[in-house]
Protein backbone atom coordinates (compact mmCIF):
# COMPACT_ATOMS: atom_id res chain seq x y z
CA UNK A 1 0.00 0.00 0.00
CA UNK A 2 2.64 2.17 0.53
CA UNK A 3 4.10 1.80 -2.36
CA UNK A 4 0.81 2.34 -4.31
CA UNK A 5 0.67 5.42 -2.14
CA UNK A 6 4.08 7.12 -2.77
CA UNK A 7 4.02 6.37 -6.50
CA UNK A 8 0.84 8.24 -6.48
CA UNK A 9 2.22 10.97 -4.95
CA UNK A 10 5.04 10.82 -6.79
CA UNK A 11 2.73 11.48 -10.20
CA UNK A 12 0.76 14.42 -8.53
CA UNK A 13 3.72 16.27 -8.15
CA UNK A 14 5.77 16.51 -10.66
CA UNK A 15 6.59 20.33 -9.99
CA UNK A 16 8.85 19.28 -7.73
CA UNK A 17 12.34 19.18 -7.87
CA UNK A 18 14.26 15.97 -7.46
CA UNK A 19 16.19 17.15 -4.92
CA UNK A 20 13.02 17.95 -3.13
CA UNK A 21 10.59 15.17 -1.88
CA UNK A 22 7.19 15.52 -3.18
CA UNK A 23 4.56 18.21 -1.16
CA UNK A 24 0.95 17.07 -1.19
CA UNK A 25 -1.94 19.66 -1.07
CA UNK A 26 -5.24 18.50 0.55
CA UNK A 27 -6.77 18.02 -3.40
CA UNK A 28 -4.24 15.28 -3.82
CA UNK A 29 -4.24 14.08 0.04
CA UNK A 30 -7.90 13.09 -0.62
CA UNK A 31 -7.69 12.03 -4.19
CA UNK A 32 -4.62 9.67 -3.15
CA UNK A 33 -6.77 8.50 0.61
CA UNK A 34 -9.22 7.75 -2.05
CA UNK A 35 -7.77 5.46 -4.43
CA UNK A 36 -6.14 3.49 -1.86
CA UNK A 37 -9.55 2.75 -0.14
CA UNK A 38 -11.99 2.33 -3.04
CA UNK A 39 -11.29 -0.80 -4.89
CA UNK A 40 -12.14 -4.65 -5.11
CA UNK A 41 -14.32 -3.92 -1.51
CA UNK A 42 -16.99 -2.63 -3.21
CA UNK A 43 -18.39 -5.67 -4.95
CA UNK A 44 -19.17 -7.09 -1.54
CA UNK A 45 -21.34 -4.23 0.03
CA UNK A 46 -24.84 -5.27 -1.54
CA UNK A 47 -24.12 -8.78 -0.02
CA UNK A 48 -22.82 -7.53 2.91
CA UNK A 49 -26.15 -4.90 4.00
CA UNK A 50 -27.62 -8.42 3.20
CA UNK A 51 -26.11 -10.24 5.78
CA UNK A 52 -26.26 -7.42 8.07
CA UNK A 53 -30.24 -7.58 8.08
CA UNK A 54 -30.80 -4.87 5.82
CA UNK A 55 -30.09 -1.53 5.06
CA UNK A 56 -30.58 0.89 8.30
CA UNK A 57 -28.85 -1.93 10.52
CA UNK A 58 -25.73 -2.15 7.73
CA UNK A 59 -25.83 1.65 7.88
CA UNK A 60 -25.86 2.01 11.61
CA UNK A 61 -22.89 -0.59 11.73
CA UNK A 62 -20.93 1.83 9.21
CA UNK A 63 -21.56 5.20 10.82
CA UNK A 64 -20.24 3.97 14.23
CA UNK A 65 -17.45 2.24 11.99
CA UNK A 66 -16.48 5.42 10.95
CA UNK A 67 -15.82 7.25 13.78
CA UNK A 68 -13.39 4.07 14.53
CA UNK A 69 -11.59 4.51 10.71
CA UNK A 70 -10.74 8.26 11.09
CA UNK A 71 -10.05 8.08 15.03
CA UNK A 72 -7.34 5.50 13.15
CA UNK A 73 -6.16 7.33 10.02
CA UNK A 74 -5.84 10.46 12.92
CA UNK A 75 -3.78 8.31 15.47
CA UNK A 76 -1.25 7.28 12.83
CA UNK A 77 -0.64 10.53 11.31
CA UNK A 78 0.38 11.60 14.84
CA UNK A 79 2.67 8.92 15.37
CA UNK A 80 3.82 9.54 12.33
CA UNK A 81 4.61 12.86 13.12
CA UNK A 82 6.23 11.98 16.90
CA UNK A 83 8.04 8.95 15.81
CA UNK A 84 9.46 10.94 12.26
CA UNK A 85 8.86 7.64 10.58
CA UNK A 86 7.45 7.47 6.92
CA UNK A 87 6.01 3.89 6.71
CA UNK A 88 3.12 2.42 9.06
CA UNK A 89 5.70 -0.60 10.12
CA UNK A 90 8.43 1.87 11.12
CA UNK A 91 6.23 3.50 12.64
CA UNK A 92 4.98 1.41 14.94
CA UNK A 93 8.35 -0.32 15.25
CA UNK A 94 9.83 3.25 16.36
CA UNK A 95 6.77 3.63 19.16
CA UNK A 96 5.76 0.47 20.21
CA UNK A 97 8.56 -1.44 20.29
CA UNK A 98 10.40 -4.06 17.89
CA UNK A 99 8.32 -7.15 19.21
CA UNK A 100 5.06 -5.54 18.36
CA UNK A 101 6.96 -3.87 15.03
CA UNK A 102 7.71 -7.79 14.09
CA UNK A 103 4.11 -8.62 14.32
CA UNK A 104 3.18 -5.47 12.73
CA UNK A 105 5.35 -6.99 9.53
CA UNK A 106 3.55 -10.61 10.20
CA UNK A 107 0.19 -9.31 9.99
CA UNK A 108 1.46 -6.70 7.14
CA UNK A 109 2.40 -9.95 5.10
CA UNK A 110 -0.63 -12.24 5.72
CA UNK A 111 -3.17 -9.10 4.64
CA UNK A 112 -1.10 -8.46 1.61
CA UNK A 113 -1.18 -12.58 0.96
CA UNK A 114 -5.17 -12.53 0.94
CA UNK A 115 -6.07 -9.58 -0.44
CA UNK A 116 -3.97 -11.35 -3.31
CA UNK A 117 -6.33 -14.10 -3.15
CA UNK A 118 -9.48 -11.80 -3.05
CA UNK A 119 -8.09 -10.42 -6.04
CA UNK A 120 -7.85 -13.46 -8.10
CA UNK A 121 -11.31 -14.27 -6.94
CA UNK A 122 -12.67 -11.29 -8.26
CA UNK A 123 -10.68 -12.00 -11.59
CA UNK A 124 -11.82 -15.60 -11.58
CA UNK A 125 -15.46 -13.79 -11.06
CA UNK A 126 -15.37 -11.75 -14.15
CA UNK A 127 -13.60 -14.06 -16.43
CA UNK A 128 -16.50 -16.28 -15.63
CA UNK A 129 -19.57 -13.79 -16.71
CA UNK A 130 -17.04 -12.52 -19.73
CA UNK A 131 -16.46 -15.69 -21.10
CA UNK A 132 -20.06 -16.43 -20.97
CA UNK A 133 -20.86 -13.00 -22.70
CA UNK A 134 -18.97 -14.06 -25.40
CA UNK A 135 -19.89 -17.50 -25.58
CA UNK A 136 -23.63 -15.92 -26.24
CA UNK A 137 -22.69 -13.21 -28.54
CA UNK A 138 -20.24 -15.66 -30.67
CA UNK A 139 -23.01 -18.20 -30.90
CA UNK A 140 -26.56 -16.40 -30.34
CA UNK A 141 -27.40 -18.87 -27.56
CA UNK A 142 -28.75 -17.94 -24.03
CA UNK A 143 -26.69 -18.39 -21.22
CA UNK A 144 -27.86 -21.31 -19.74
CA UNK A 145 -26.78 -23.45 -22.94
CA UNK A 146 -23.30 -22.85 -22.41
CA UNK A 147 -21.25 -26.27 -22.45
CA UNK A 148 -18.58 -27.33 -20.40
CA UNK A 149 -15.14 -27.85 -21.79
CA UNK A 150 -11.45 -27.62 -20.04
CA UNK A 151 -10.82 -24.99 -22.41
CA UNK A 152 -13.81 -22.88 -21.31
CA UNK A 153 -13.63 -22.97 -17.32
CA UNK A 154 -12.86 -19.82 -15.76
CA UNK A 155 -10.05 -21.61 -13.71
CA UNK A 156 -8.14 -22.62 -16.80
CA UNK A 157 -8.66 -18.78 -18.00
CA UNK A 158 -7.41 -17.77 -14.56
CA UNK A 159 -4.45 -19.83 -14.44
CA UNK A 160 -3.59 -18.43 -17.97
CA UNK A 161 -3.66 -14.91 -17.28
CA UNK A 162 -1.71 -15.45 -13.87
CA UNK A 163 0.83 -17.73 -16.34
CA UNK A 164 0.89 -14.95 -19.71
CA UNK A 165 -0.14 -11.61 -17.84
CA UNK A 166 0.34 -11.61 -13.82
CA UNK A 167 3.66 -13.55 -13.98
CA UNK A 168 5.90 -11.63 -15.98
CA UNK A 169 4.47 -8.40 -14.08
CA UNK A 170 5.33 -9.30 -11.19
CA UNK A 171 8.94 -10.85 -11.28
CA UNK A 172 11.37 -7.84 -11.27
CA UNK A 173 11.93 -5.94 -8.98
CA UNK A 174 9.96 -2.24 -8.98
CA UNK A 175 6.75 -2.28 -11.42
CA UNK A 176 6.32 1.07 -13.16
CA UNK A 177 2.87 0.23 -14.79
CA UNK A 178 1.23 1.07 -11.75
CA UNK A 179 2.08 4.89 -12.82
CA UNK A 180 -0.35 4.10 -15.72
CA UNK A 181 -3.56 2.24 -14.33
CA UNK A 182 -3.58 3.21 -10.99
CA UNK A 183 -6.26 5.62 -11.53
CA UNK A 184 -8.61 2.53 -12.60
CA UNK A 185 -9.91 1.08 -9.15
CA UNK A 186 -11.36 4.22 -8.75
CA UNK A 187 -12.64 4.90 -11.76
CA UNK A 188 -14.12 0.98 -11.52
CA UNK A 189 -15.57 2.08 -8.20
CA UNK A 190 -17.53 5.00 -9.28
CA UNK A 191 -19.28 3.68 -12.85
CA UNK A 192 -20.46 0.88 -10.43
CA UNK A 193 -21.48 2.71 -8.05
CA UNK A 194 -23.31 4.78 -10.91
CA UNK A 195 -24.59 1.96 -12.64
CA UNK A 196 -25.63 0.03 -10.35
CA UNK A 197 -28.21 3.03 -8.64
CA UNK A 198 -29.13 3.36 -12.57
CA UNK A 199 -29.83 -0.41 -12.92
CA UNK A 200 -32.37 -0.18 -9.93
CA UNK A 201 -34.20 2.78 -11.40
CA UNK A 202 -34.49 1.38 -14.72
CA UNK A 203 -36.37 -1.75 -13.29
CA UNK A 204 -39.71 -3.01 -14.63
CA UNK A 205 -40.80 -3.69 -11.31
CA UNK A 206 -39.34 -4.36 -7.87
CA UNK A 207 -42.15 -6.05 -6.08
CA UNK A 208 -40.37 -10.09 -6.54
CA UNK A 209 -37.38 -8.25 -4.71
CA UNK A 210 -37.49 -9.22 -0.91
CA UNK A 211 -35.49 -7.14 0.91
CA UNK A 212 -37.04 -7.68 4.44
CA UNK A 213 -34.25 -8.90 7.58
CA UNK A 214 -34.24 -12.79 7.46
CA UNK A 215 -32.61 -13.35 10.88
CA UNK A 216 -34.75 -12.99 14.60
CA UNK A 217 -33.97 -11.38 17.31
CA UNK A 218 -31.23 -12.27 20.03
CA UNK A 219 -27.79 -13.65 19.34
CA UNK A 220 -27.98 -14.23 15.66
CA UNK A 221 -29.23 -11.10 15.02
CA UNK A 222 -26.13 -9.49 16.80
CA UNK A 223 -24.22 -12.34 14.87
CA UNK A 224 -25.68 -10.86 11.49
CA UNK A 225 -25.38 -7.42 12.42
CA UNK A 226 -21.56 -7.63 12.98
CA UNK A 227 -21.19 -9.82 9.88
CA UNK A 228 -20.78 -6.30 7.99
CA UNK A 229 -17.68 -5.43 9.73
CA UNK A 230 -15.33 -7.45 7.93
CA UNK A 231 -16.31 -5.96 4.57
CA UNK A 232 -15.93 -2.43 6.09
CA UNK A 233 -12.14 -2.85 7.11
CA UNK A 234 -11.67 -4.28 4.02
CA UNK A 235 -13.45 -1.55 1.64
CA UNK A 236 -12.12 1.86 4.03
CA UNK A 237 -8.80 -0.29 4.36
CA UNK A 238 -6.45 2.67 3.58
CA UNK A 239 -4.26 2.94 6.92
CA UNK A 240 -1.72 1.31 5.88
CA UNK A 241 -0.49 4.27 3.18
CA UNK A 242 -2.03 7.11 5.26
CA UNK A 243 1.51 7.17 6.82
CA UNK A 244 3.10 7.43 3.29
CA UNK A 245 0.32 10.45 2.63
CA UNK A 246 0.82 12.32 5.79
CA UNK A 247 4.34 12.00 5.58
CA UNK A 248 4.27 13.74 2.03
CA UNK A 249 2.10 16.56 2.56
CA UNK A 250 2.85 20.13 2.56
CA UNK A 251 1.12 20.88 5.69
CA UNK A 252 1.48 18.63 7.88
CA UNK A 253 -0.91 20.36 10.85
CA UNK A 254 -2.86 18.08 13.30
CA UNK A 255 -6.08 19.10 12.60
CA UNK A 256 -5.58 19.84 8.58
CA UNK A 257 -4.99 16.01 8.57
CA UNK A 258 -8.15 15.34 10.69
CA UNK A 259 -9.86 17.54 7.84
CA UNK A 260 -8.15 15.39 5.17
CA UNK A 261 -9.30 12.05 7.19
CA UNK A 262 -12.89 13.18 7.14
CA UNK A 263 -13.00 14.67 3.98
CA UNK A 264 -11.91 10.77 2.34
CA UNK A 265 -13.54 8.75 4.86
CA UNK A 266 -17.22 10.90 3.84
CA UNK A 267 -16.66 10.32 -0.03
CA UNK A 268 -15.56 6.51 0.77
CA UNK A 269 -19.35 6.32 2.68
CA UNK A 270 -21.44 7.63 0.23
CA UNK A 271 -19.78 5.59 -2.87
CA UNK A 272 -19.52 2.36 -0.71
CA UNK A 273 -23.03 3.07 1.00
CA UNK A 274 -25.26 3.92 -2.21
CA UNK A 275 -23.56 0.70 -4.14
CA UNK A 276 -24.68 -1.08 -0.84
CA UNK A 277 -28.43 0.28 -0.43
CA UNK A 278 -29.28 0.06 -4.38
CA UNK A 279 -27.31 -3.53 -5.03
CA UNK A 280 -29.31 -4.83 -1.94
CA UNK A 281 -32.55 -2.97 -3.20
CA UNK A 282 -32.13 -4.45 -6.33
CA UNK A 283 -31.55 -8.41 -5.51
CA UNK A 284 -32.42 -8.39 -2.02
CA UNK A 285 -31.71 -11.58 -0.17
CA UNK A 286 -30.37 -12.97 -3.63
CA UNK A 287 -28.07 -10.81 -3.97
CA UNK A 288 -24.52 -12.67 -4.74
CA UNK A 289 -21.60 -12.30 -2.48
CA UNK A 290 -19.73 -10.22 -5.47
CA UNK A 291 -22.44 -7.96 -7.06
CA UNK A 292 -21.08 -8.30 -10.55
CA UNK A 293 -22.11 -11.83 -10.38
CA UNK A 294 -25.90 -11.09 -9.65
CA UNK A 295 -26.50 -9.23 -13.18
CA UNK A 296 -26.81 -10.93 -16.55
CA UNK A 297 -23.34 -11.98 -18.12
CA UNK A 298 -24.93 -10.22 -21.37
CA UNK A 299 -25.15 -6.77 -20.09
CA UNK A 300 -23.08 -4.08 -21.79
CA UNK A 301 -23.09 -1.52 -18.98
CA UNK A 302 -22.40 -3.91 -16.71
CA UNK A 303 -19.67 -6.12 -18.94
CA UNK A 304 -17.41 -2.54 -19.05
CA UNK A 305 -17.21 -2.71 -15.09
CA UNK A 306 -16.05 -6.01 -15.04
CA UNK A 307 -13.39 -5.28 -17.79
CA UNK A 308 -12.79 -2.15 -15.77
CA UNK A 309 -12.74 -3.76 -12.10
CA UNK A 310 -10.62 -6.69 -14.00
CA UNK A 311 -7.77 -4.79 -15.68
CA UNK A 312 -7.71 -2.53 -12.35
CA UNK A 313 -7.15 -5.81 -10.12
CA UNK A 314 -4.61 -7.66 -12.36
CA UNK A 315 -1.94 -4.40 -12.15
CA UNK A 316 -2.76 -3.74 -8.97
CA UNK A 317 -1.50 -7.03 -8.33
CA UNK A 318 1.89 -7.12 -8.99
CA UNK A 319 2.67 -3.99 -6.69
CA UNK A 320 0.50 -6.25 -4.09
CA UNK A 321 2.88 -9.55 -4.27
CA UNK A 322 5.70 -6.97 -4.43
CA UNK A 323 5.07 -5.68 -0.80
CA UNK A 324 4.61 -8.70 0.58
CA UNK A 325 7.67 -10.44 -1.27
CA UNK A 326 9.80 -7.45 0.14
CA UNK A 327 9.12 -8.60 3.69
CA UNK A 328 9.80 -12.15 3.09
CA UNK A 329 13.00 -11.52 0.95
CA UNK A 330 14.42 -9.30 3.23
CA UNK A 331 14.31 -11.90 6.33
CA UNK A 332 15.82 -14.57 3.48
CA UNK A 333 18.68 -12.15 2.45
CA UNK A 334 19.14 -10.77 6.03
CA UNK A 335 19.50 -14.69 7.18
CA UNK A 336 21.84 -15.46 4.09
CA UNK A 337 23.98 -12.15 4.94
CA UNK A 338 24.63 -13.42 8.66
CA UNK A 339 25.17 -17.08 7.73
CA UNK A 340 27.48 -16.28 4.61
CA UNK A 341 28.88 -13.03 5.43
CA UNK A 342 27.80 -11.34 1.65
CA UNK A 343 24.64 -11.84 -0.55
CA UNK A 344 25.11 -11.97 -4.62
CA UNK A 345 22.85 -10.70 -6.71
CA UNK A 346 22.26 -14.11 -8.60
CA UNK A 347 21.42 -15.18 -5.00
CA UNK A 348 18.93 -12.29 -4.58
CA UNK A 349 17.72 -12.84 -8.20
CA UNK A 350 16.90 -16.24 -7.67
CA UNK A 351 15.09 -15.76 -4.38
CA UNK A 352 13.03 -13.19 -5.62
CA UNK A 353 11.57 -15.25 -8.93
CA UNK A 354 11.20 -18.44 -6.32
CA UNK A 355 9.00 -16.39 -3.88
CA UNK A 356 7.00 -14.79 -6.41
CA UNK A 357 6.42 -18.04 -8.58
CA UNK A 358 4.84 -19.68 -5.33
CA UNK A 359 3.60 -16.69 -4.12
CA UNK A 360 1.38 -17.22 -7.70
CA UNK A 361 0.88 -20.24 -7.40
CA UNK A 362 -0.54 -20.51 -3.56
CA UNK A 363 -2.76 -17.85 -3.80
CA UNK A 364 -3.71 -19.33 -7.53
CA UNK A 365 -4.78 -22.78 -6.24
CA UNK A 366 -6.72 -21.00 -3.20
CA UNK A 367 -8.84 -18.66 -5.40
CA UNK A 368 -9.28 -21.80 -7.50
CA UNK A 369 -11.73 -23.32 -4.70
CA UNK A 370 -12.81 -20.77 -3.01
CA UNK A 371 -16.68 -20.10 -3.41
CA UNK A 372 -17.00 -16.90 -3.15
CA UNK A 373 -14.90 -13.63 -2.52
CA UNK A 374 -17.36 -13.48 0.94
CA UNK A 375 -14.87 -15.81 3.28
CA UNK A 376 -11.85 -14.39 1.68
CA UNK A 377 -13.02 -10.95 2.83
CA UNK A 378 -14.08 -12.28 6.57
CA UNK A 379 -10.50 -13.33 6.56
CA UNK A 380 -9.07 -9.91 5.57
CA UNK A 381 -11.69 -8.34 7.37
CA UNK A 382 -10.19 -9.99 10.82
CA UNK A 383 -6.91 -8.92 9.65
CA UNK A 384 -7.59 -5.37 8.74
CA UNK A 385 -8.58 -5.09 12.42
CA UNK A 386 -4.94 -5.25 13.44
CA UNK A 387 -3.59 -2.03 11.02
CA UNK A 388 -7.11 -0.15 11.76
CA UNK A 389 -7.88 -0.64 15.33
CA UNK A 390 -5.39 -2.86 17.26
CA UNK A 391 -2.14 -0.97 16.33
CA UNK A 392 -3.34 2.69 15.78
CA UNK A 393 -4.83 2.06 19.70
CA UNK A 394 -1.48 0.67 21.04
CA UNK A 395 0.43 3.76 19.13
CA UNK A 396 -1.49 6.21 21.19
CA UNK A 397 -1.40 4.43 24.24
CA UNK A 398 2.47 4.04 24.07
CA UNK A 399 2.92 7.92 22.72
CA UNK A 400 0.83 9.44 25.80
CA UNK A 401 3.35 7.66 27.98
CA UNK A 402 6.05 10.15 26.70
CA UNK A 403 4.84 12.65 25.51
CA UNK A 404 4.47 16.08 27.37
CA UNK A 405 0.31 16.63 27.70
CA UNK A 406 -1.91 17.26 30.74
CA UNK A 407 -2.59 14.52 33.22
CA UNK A 408 -6.58 15.12 31.60
CA UNK A 409 -5.89 14.97 27.99
CA UNK A 410 -3.15 11.97 29.26
CA UNK A 411 -5.87 9.92 30.57
CA UNK A 412 -8.40 10.37 28.01
CA UNK A 413 -6.36 9.34 25.01
CA UNK A 414 -4.97 6.47 26.78
CA UNK A 415 -8.58 5.09 27.38
CA UNK A 416 -9.58 6.06 24.02
CA UNK A 417 -6.48 3.72 23.04
CA UNK A 418 -7.47 1.09 25.35
CA UNK A 419 -11.13 0.78 23.67
CA UNK A 420 -9.60 0.82 20.36
CA UNK A 421 -7.85 -2.12 20.93
CA UNK A 422 -10.13 -4.21 22.63
CA UNK A 423 -12.30 -3.37 19.79
CA UNK A 424 -10.32 -4.52 17.26
CA UNK A 425 -9.84 -7.38 19.51
CA UNK A 426 -13.01 -8.47 19.10
CA UNK A 427 -13.83 -7.87 15.77
CA UNK A 428 -10.18 -9.41 14.66
CA UNK A 429 -11.57 -12.59 16.69
CA UNK A 430 -15.27 -12.65 15.57
CA UNK A 431 -14.58 -12.65 12.43
CA UNK A 432 -11.97 -14.84 12.16
CA UNK A 433 -14.29 -17.23 14.07
CA UNK A 434 -17.14 -16.90 11.85
CA UNK A 435 -14.35 -17.34 8.60
CA UNK A 436 -13.10 -20.51 10.07
CA UNK A 437 -16.48 -21.89 10.71
CA UNK A 438 -18.24 -20.86 7.47
CA UNK A 439 -15.16 -22.64 5.46
CA UNK A 440 -15.58 -25.62 8.09
CA UNK A 441 -19.16 -26.14 7.47
CA UNK A 442 -18.50 -26.24 3.69
CA UNK A 443 -16.00 -29.08 3.94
Amino acid sequence: MEELARESISLLARSASHADPPQLGSFGAVFIMLKTALGAGLLNFPWAFHKAGGVTTAISVEMVSLVFLISGLVILGYASAVSRQTTYQDVVREVCGRAVGQLCEVCFCFNLFMISVAFLVVVQDQLEKLCLSLYVIITGSTEGEMPYNWYTDHRFALFIMCLVIILPLSIPKEIGIQKYTSVLGTLAAAYLCVAVIAKYYLMESHDDVIITPQHGEGVSSWASMFSVVPTICFGFQCHEACIAIYSSMDNKGLMHWVFISVISMFFCVVIYTLTGVYGFMTFGRVVASDILMSYPGTDVVMIISRLLFGISVITIYPIILLLGRSVILNLVLRLQRHRVGIVTPAFESRCRIALTVIWISVTLVIAMYVPDMSEVISVIGGISAFFIFIFPGLCLVFIMQSEPVTPRVKLICTVWGVITVVVGAFIFGQSTTIAVMEILHKL
